[in-house]
C-alpha cells in the first residue's frame, strides 16, 4: 500500500467500520484466545493465509522473538513479567481496525507499542490479561521535497527517518531524538525532541496533520479528527486516544556543515565552576547551539569523583561555535581540536555514538546493541543552582554511588511557543530539564531494589532544587512512582496526580477530549489519559 492514502483509498477505508461492526456480535467460544483472534480477524477481512504472519499466541514457536525484539528494559523481561495472551502485528490499516474490533470485543486491556522504548515498559507489559498491538510494521515514510514534507508511519524509527531524510537532501533534517531505535509513534505523541530543540522546537511542533483510528475503527486525517483531538496527540500521549498510524511532519533546513563536540572536566578542572556558567547562559545563547551536559559518579584513581560531559550541537562551522562560547562560555575553554565538522546526518549518528566514519546504512539497523536494566525519572529548573547547591548534589551522587543526570537546556524556540500550543506545557521560564538515569545487567532482585531505591532517593533529594506546585515531569520519561490509575482504570482523581506533572494546565483539556473521543475508555494504560468522571 502507498502512504498517504489518497481520497479514494480513505474513503474506502472509512466504510470499513460499517462493514465489521455490525449487530452480530462476537464472543470467545473457541478453544483458544488465539482461535479467537483467528476467526475474528478472518471475519473482519483479513486473508486467512496472513494470519500466522501477523497473530502470535504464547503456544507459539515465534511468541517470544517477537515480543522480546521491542523490549527495551529488561526489567520489564523477567520469568515473572505477566506475558500477553496475543500480539497482533498487522501489515496495514485493514489490520488496525480489525485488532481494535477484535480486542473489544474480547474485552481485553489493549496496549499499543511502535518501538518499545518507553521506560516503564506501558506498551507492552499489564496486570491485566492484555493484546499487544505492535506497529513494527507499519513503517513506510514519503517524502514530498517540492514541500518539504514527509509522512511518517508510527512503526518506523528515528534511525529510519533520519536516514530517508540523508537520501532525499543534505541540507534538511528533522528536531527528533538521538537514539536511531526509538519508534516514531511514540516519541511524535509524546513530545520528543532533539539537539535542534532551541531552534526549531520539539517534533509535535513540527507536525501538521496526522492519521488515527479511533476507537470505532475510522481513520481519520486532521480535518476529519477536529482540532481538538489533532492538538492532543502532539504531545498528549496517542495510546490514550486511538491507534496513531501516521504523522506528516514539516523538515526543517539544516546547514551543510554542522560542528559537534564532546569534552569531558572534573573538578581538577574547575568542572563545578563552567556548570555555574552554563546554567547562567544555556538557555540564552545563540538559538543555533545546544550544549547537553551528562552529571556522572565514576572512579578515577580508586576515589568516587563527579566527571561531566559537555556534549554540543552547533549549526554552523568551528569557528562560528568558537566564537559563540569564547564570549558565552569561556570557562569551557573549548578548542578547535575539540571539534567535529560535519554534516547533520552524520552529527546525529555522532550523537548515537558512532563513528564519524561509519556508514549512514547503521541507521535502519532497528536492534539497540545493548538492552540493560534501567529506571529513568525527569524534573525542570526554572531558578538557577547555586555552586554549593551544585557541590551538594554532587556529593549525594557520589554516596549513593550508581545514578546519573542529564541537563538538556531549554530556551531559543521554546521560550517563544505557549504552553497552551500543545499538550507539552514545559516552555517560557524552563532553563533545562533533567533526566535521572540509572542502568544495570544483572537481574538480582536485590540490586533491582538497590538501584530504583538510589534513583527515587537522589529525585527526593533534589526537590528544593527544581520545579514545584506542580513539580513538573517529562510524559516520554514515562515514571510510574509519580502515580498511575491501577490496572489502567478510569480514575479522573489518580490521573490528576500524574496528569499535571506532565500537562500542567493542559490536563484538563486532555480530558476532555479523551471523554468526546472515547468515553468507554478503551485505550488505556496505567498512565492514560482519564474521561470525565460521572
Amino acid at each position: 500500500m502507498q502512504f498517504p492514502l489518497s481520497s479514494t483509498m480513505l474513503s474506502a477505508f472509512l466504510l470499513l467500520p460499517f462493514l465489521f461492526f455490525d449487530s452480530q456480535s462476537l464472543f470467545v467460544s473457541a478453544d483458544s484466545t488465539y482461535d479467537y483472534f483467528a476467526n475474528c480477524l478472518t471475519k473482519q477481512g483479513i486473508p486467512s493465509d496472513e494470519i500466522s504472519h501477523i497473530l502470535y499466541s504464547p503456544e507459539n514457536a515465534s511468541f517470544t522473538t517477537v515480543l522480546n525484539d521491542y523490549v527495551r528494559n529488561q526489567r520489564f523481561n523477567t520469568s515473572t513479567t505477566k506475558k500477553p495472551t496475543i500480539i497482533v502485528t498487522p501489515l496495514d490499516i485493514q489490520g488496525i481496525q480489525a485488532a481494535i474490533f477484535c480486542t473489544k470485543e474480547a474485552d481485553l486491556q489493549l496496549k499499543i507499542r511502535s518501538g518499545g522504548h518507553d521506560y516503564e515498559g506501558i506498551s507492552y507489559v499489564s496486570r491485566k490479561t492484555f493484546v499487544i498491538l505492535d506497529l513494527f510494521n507499519i513503517r513506510n515514510i514519503t517524502f514530498d521535497m517540492d514541500s518539504k514534507t514527509a509522512w511518517v508511519q508510527s512503526g518506523a524509527t528515528l534511525g529510519e527517518l533520519f536516514y530517508g531524510i540523508w537520501k532525499q537532501s543534505n541540507v534538511y533534517g528533522f528536531p527528533a531524538g538521538v537514539c536511531p531505535t526509538v519508534g516514531v509513534g511514540g516519541h511524535f505523541s509524546g513530545g520528543g525532541y532533539g539537539p535542534m530543540l532551541r531552534k526549531f522546537g520539539l517534533t509535535v511542533d513540527n507536525v501538521v496533520d496526522a492519521q488515527i483510528i479511533d476507537v470505532n475503527g475510522k481513520v481519520l486525517g486532521r480535518k476529519g479528527m477536529g482540532e481538538d483531538l489533532f492538538w492532543a496527540i502532539r504531545g498528549g500521549g496517542g495510546a490514550s486516544f486511538g491507534v496513531i498510524v501516521a504523522y506528516k511532519i514539516n523538515l526543517v533546513p539544516v546547514p551543510e556543515t554542522v560542528t559537534v563536540f564532546n569534552v569531558k572536566k572534573f573538578e581538577a578542572d574547575n568542572a563545578t565552576d563552567i556548570l555555574v556558567q552554563w546554567q547562567q547562559v544555556a538557555d540564552k545563547y545563540d538559538e543555533n547551539l545546544f550544549i547537553r551536559v551528562l552529571v556522572q559518579p565514576v572512579t578515577a584513581n580508586n576515589t568516587k569523583v563527579i566527571r561531566l560531559t559537555f556534549i554540543g550541537f552547533y549549526m554552523g562551522d568551528s569557528d562560528s561555535l568558537l566564537s559563540v562560547l569564547n564570549s558565552h562560555l569561556p570557562l569551557l575553554k573549548l578548542q578547535k581540536s575539540d571539534c567535529t565538522e560535519t554534516s547533520w546526518v552524520k552529527s546525529m549518528m555522532i550523537w548515537m555514538n558512532f563513528d564519524n566514519s561509519t556508514a549512514e546504512e547503521v541507521l535502519l539497523n532497528r536492534t539497540p546493541d545493548s538492552v540493560n536494566f534501567l529506571k529513568r525519572k525527569s524534573d525542570y529548573v526554572l531558578t538557577p543552582i547555586t555552586k554549593n547547591g551544585f557541590t551538594s548534589i554532587f556529593n549525594k551522587m557520589v554516596e549513593l554511588g550508581k545514578v546519573g543526570l542529564v541537563f538538556n537546556p531549554y530556551g531559543g524556540k521554546m521560550s517563544e511557543i505557549a504552553e497552551s500550543d500543545a499538550p507539552f506545557p514545559h516552555r517560557k521560564g524552563v532553563i533545562y530539564k533533567i533526566q535521572y538515569s540509572v542502568n544495570w545487567q544483572d537481574a538480582s532482585l536485590n540490586l533491582t531494589k538497590q538501584y530504583l531505591g538510589e534513583a527515587r532517593e537522589l529525585y527526593s533529594f533534589m526537590t528544593p532544587y527544581v520545579s514545584s506546585n506542580p513539580r513538573q515531569a517529562f510524559l516520554n520519561y514515562r515514571d510510574l512512582d509519580i502515580g498511575q490509575n491501577a490496572n489502567g482504570k478510569n480514575s479522573y482523581k489518580q490521573g490528576k496526580v500524574y496528569g499535571e506533572k506532565y500537562f500542567k494546565g493542559n490536563f484538563d483539556r486532555l480530558v476532555k477530549v479523551k471523554t468526546a473521543v472515547d468515553p468507554g475508555n478503551f485505550f488505556r494504560n496505567e498512565q492514560s489519559i482519564p474521561t470525565l468522571p460521572y
